[in-house]
């Protein structure tokens, strides 16, 4: 389906393949999958023609529903909170796009964000149609973020994740005095925890991995420099609590704190700081360098 023709106010519709089961139509479907969202809600959805089939057709609410149908819906949130604050350009070229992100704005649509996503803002207020996210940084965690521009050149770009060809430096700080045994590398198997958005460190075979360097000690707490060699979810997160050093403001590790609204005066002392790579399709050492950084 062509997904730019199909935005609506700069979103893209998000889709889900129906799985084996038995439900009469898309609607006892959606209902069944979604229990968050009302039947209600479903039914304002189909007729507005915001449930859309493979071909990007509308479908009716009593479409017949089949293992293997792909539905392409559109997410909307009622109240969404505004950004605290702006995003800034730090590199475009024809086929990169390096973003400088405040914390508190989700990369891409999760949640109770969408508009606000900084994907969205993107496609809408910068008018980048052919635009998607290389990487991930949580909506807590400010610094750098990665974008392809074109679909000929994304798989180059894809791979240096994925062959962790590309150094990742984030400044961190935490209210725990360490002790001397630094450098360190953390290693250690990540699953889901309780919530279901939490991670957890759990027995069996490494999946994540971190390298934790001290940059700075002092009376009110230590400053590190983390290098993911992994991009796991929270991994940065995860790891440093596991460790007794939990990140300052932190509200999810290593205790979960009651809900409470985006605090621009107490953000998570966590920046995506660098990213270093060599260009696949020029070759040339690629730095990049956030103005953000860690304070106590």
């Amino acid at each position: 389906m062509p997904e730019a023709r199909h935005a609506v106010d700069g979103v893209r519709p998000s889709a889900i393949t129906v799985p084996r089961g038995d439900w009469p139509d898309a609607l006892s479907f959606l209902v069944a999958h979604f229990p968050n969202i009302t039947a209600h809600t479903w039914r304002q959805r189909f007729a507005l023609h915001r449930v859309l089939d493979d071909n990007g057709q509308p479908l009716a609410a009593d479409a017949p529903c089949r293992e293997g149908l792909r539905l392409h819906y559109f997410r909307e949130v009622a109240d969404e909170p505004p950004a605290l604050s702006a995003w800034r350009v730090v590199h475009r070229d024809a086929h990169l796009l390096v973003i400088d992100k405040p914390p508190f704005v989700p990369v891409t649509p999760a949640g109770r964000f969408v508009q606000q996503s900084l994907l969205v803002q993107l496609q809408r207020e910068a008018d980048i149609v052919d635009v998607a996210p290389l990487h991930r940084i949580d909506r807590l965690t400010a610094g750098l973020v990665m974008f392809s521009l074109r679909s000929d050149s994304r798989a180059h770009y894809q791979r240096l994740f994925a062959n962790h060809a590309i150094n990742k430096g984030y400044d961190a700080l935490s209210a725990t005095r360490v002790g001397d045994d630094f450098p360190r590398r953390r290693m250690s198997r990540l699953a889901r925890g309780e919530p279901f958005f939490r991670r957890q460190e759990v027995k069996g075979q490494p999946n994540s991995e971190t390298v934790i360097e001290v940059t700075e000690r002092g009376a009110r707490g230590t400053r590190f420099r983390l290098i993911p060699v992994t991009g796991r979810t929270h991994q940065l997160r995860v790891h440093m609590a596991a460790l007794g050093a939990p990140l300052l403001n932190d509200p999810w590790y290593p205790d979960l704190l009651p809900p409470q609204d985006d605090n621009p005066d107490r953000p998570l002392q966590l920046v995506a700081l660098s990213l270093t790579f060599t260009d696949p399709l020029t070759g040339a050492t690629r730095f990049f360098e956030s103005a953000y950084r860690c304070v106590f």
